[in-house]
């Protein structure tokens, strides 16, 4: 038993953690991403290849904030330009806002035994709801053309 956990063993299972937990990252970036490109480039808040910066360790957590206020007021001013009703004026905003909360949260000891599974959550919500939220520009049609188009 005491042969498992050697050095190299443990830097393997590691290795594997952290890049097991890096595939899921790259999907809801993706979603993420393709949602900000359905959105037209005058009423984007954030550039769709600013979302990779979520990736990186510590500039991520405080990053998923301003990416979360970014894609909100993106799909927010997008549902405007298309003259369709949105249920809120920050599509997913409250709900991603507390996935960074908790997201930041789980970086404190004792607590993050509860934001942790909060903050699991309550991004996968996040993610389904701007998949959603994507695919509800897929089937609408510009209505509102800016001027200098």
């Amino acid at each position: 038993m005491g042969e498992l956990f050697q050095p190299t063993h443990l830097l393997v299972l590691g290795l594997l953690f952290i890049f097991s937990s890096l595939i899921p990252k790259i999907f809801y970036i993706l979603t993420l991403s393709n949602a900000l490109n359905k959105c037209h480039p005058m009423v984007r808040k954030i550039e769709p290849g600013m979302c990779w910066l979520y990736i990186v360790p510590i500039v991520g957590i405080v990053w998923h904030f301003f990416m979360v206020a970014g894609v909100a007021d993106s799909l927010g001013a997008e549902f405007y330009r298309r003259g369709t009703p949105s249920p809120d004026s920050r599509p997913a905003y409250s709900l991603g806002l507390a996935c960074c909360i908790c997201g930041a949260c789980s970086v404190l000891p004792l607590i993050n035994l509860f934001t942790l599974p909060a903050q699991l959550v309550l991004w996968i919500l996040y993610w389904v709801k701007i998949s959603e939220y994507s695919r509800r520009l897929d089937y609408m049609q510009p209505a509102m053309v800016f001027q200098g188009q």
